[in-house]
């Protein structure tokens, strides 16, 4: 592994971030992992001092807004989808369910749905458990249907 990151080093398709204590982004920092996504990170970990020193020296580094534990991002991603008082799912979707281009013809809202499934995409990164549906309902962000949407529901009403 070492001689591949010297080969992507070495080519310029990678580069290697310096952190505080002679340490680097790129490997594991006592089990801490830096997630990165488009405008978000998410710093995740067992180790609570070395994420609150990665966070701060990236804080100096960059200007960056903490959004807080990601159980408040799921009460406020509900919240916001009027969802805080939905009835429960036992799973991300239903067994078997097969998902397609053109399953109705009946359209929703391409902007709600995109900007729905790119916050589900950020939290996929920590919660494995939704990770595939996910990815499924990220295949129609180009012509999502009501189907699709009702899928993206369902995967809220998992998440509380």
């Amino acid at each position: 592994m070492n001689e591949e990151m010297r080969a992507l080093q070495k080519n310029g398709t990678w580069e290697l971030v310096p952190l505080p204590h002679g340490k680097k982004i790129v490997g594991c920092i006592r089990l801490t992992a830096l997630i990165v996504y488009v405008d978000g990170i998410v710093v995740t970990g067992n180790d609570t001092g070395e994420q609150l020193k990665l966070q701060k020296y990236l804080s100096q580094e960059f200007e960056i807004n903490d959004l807080g534990d990601l159980k408040k991002y799921v009460l406020d991603l509900l919240t916001e989808t009027g969802m805080l008082g939905c009835k429960l799912a036992d799973t991300p979707i239903e067994m078997n369910y097969k998902l397609c281009e053109g399953m109705d013809q009946e359209l929703t809202n391409k902007e709600q749905y995109q900007c729905l499934v790119g916050r589900l995409i950020y939290l996929a990164h920590t919660r494995l458990d939704i990770a595939y549906v996910v990815s499924v309902v990220n295949q129609f962000m180009h012509s999502p249907s009501v189907s699709h949407r009702n899928v993206v529901d369902r995967i809220l009403r998992y998440l509380k």
